[in-house]
């Protein structure tokens, strides 16, 4: 024997490796800093249609979960509905972005969400998680109360009440299902109907009852997953980080409109509930919530208290 030393040549890390393991390092604080922290998501209609991002939004729940996050996923179907009305040969007709519902229509639409609430709750499955499908009416979760809205005539410029029919707003949340469910690490998947004090089945906004179960649970987030990128300047940049007195300055001048309003209004009306912060993000792009949540850059308009 020689006696000398032989040292194995050390290879050249790869690159790509390397990329995941910086990212892995970057995301560190942020699991530490929301660990066992509840997390609500809203998935909207419009992201449910391409079952590629369907999958990947499973996933990110399901990751969430595993690493000691609380996902609540709360779910539209809007367009869903729409479809399946039309398919009935009745006709959608809208007042300010809300669906004027009659008992026709309240029917197909809890049916309608029904079939998207399990079909999530599969996604979960196939994913690893463990969900389960539930709505406002399932153990008194949400009672409803029908959602009254007035328009001015153009004409007269007189104030008139508009009847929306079976469309309601949340008057009381009870906590206390989705407590039982998360602790026993279940992903509670919410159908946006509930019941009101009269008996009716109320047909809720998706935004308004995530919005209602964030502030119900002090949420550490509320995530709006939706078809825009976030909220965009006049010039067309993103928006990233906005106050409630921020967002409504951007309203009075016009910069924040349509149906935008109504969602920073559910972002609005959540941190002062008592939710540290509300996203609006693209849901059409791959992970944005992770992106968002995981790394210092995120990837929409984050709402927070001043």
């Amino acid at each position: 024997m020689s006696g000398k030393t032989h040292v194995r040549p050390t290879a050249a890390p790869d690159p790509a490796m390397l990329a995941k393991a910086e990212t892995l390092v970057e995301a560190l604080p942020y699991l530490q800093r929301y660990r066992g922290k509840c997390f609500v998501v809203k998935y909207g209609g419009h992201a449910m249609g391409d079952p590629a991002l369907a999958r990947d939004f499973a996933e990110d729940i399901v990751l969430l979960e595993a690493v000691g996050i609380r996902p609540i996923v709360v779910h539209g179907g809007g367009p869903q509905i729409g479809a399946m009305l039309k398919r009935l040969g009745h006709e959608s007709r809208f007042v300010d972005g809300l669906r004027v519902t009659d008992s026709a229509t309240a029917e197909v639409a809890e049916m309608v969400l029904s079939a998207i609430n399990k079909e999530l709750v599969t996604w979960i499955a196939e994913a690893g998680g463990r969900a389960v499908g539930v709505s406002g009416k399932d153990s008194g979760l949400v009672v409803a109360e029908k959602l009254a809205r007035t328009r001015r005539d153009p004409e007269s410029m007189i104030e008139q009440v508009v009847d929306l029919g079976f469309v309601g707003e949340p008057a009381r949340v009870d906590r206390t299902l989705l407590d039982v469910l998360t602790a026993a690490d279940l992903i509670p998947v919410v159908a946006p109907i509930a019941a009101g004090a009269d008996g009716a089945t109320y047909n809720i906004n998706a935004d308004t009852m995530a919005g209602a179960l964030a502030a119900a649970v002090g949420a550490a987030r509320l995530f709006l997953l939706t078809d825009v990128p976030g909220v965009l300047s006049k010039e067309g940049a993103l928006l990233t980080d906005l106050t409630p007195d921020r967002v409504a300055a951007l309203v009075a001048d016009g910069t924040i409109s349509g149906g935008m309003i109504p969602k920073l209004e559910t972002c609005v009306a959540a941190v002062e509930g008592g939710v540290d912060a509300a996203v609006i993000l693209d849901g059409r792009v791959p992970h944005a919530m992770l992106l968002e949540i995981f790394t210092r850059e995120g990837a929409g308009t984050l709402v927070r208290r001043a």
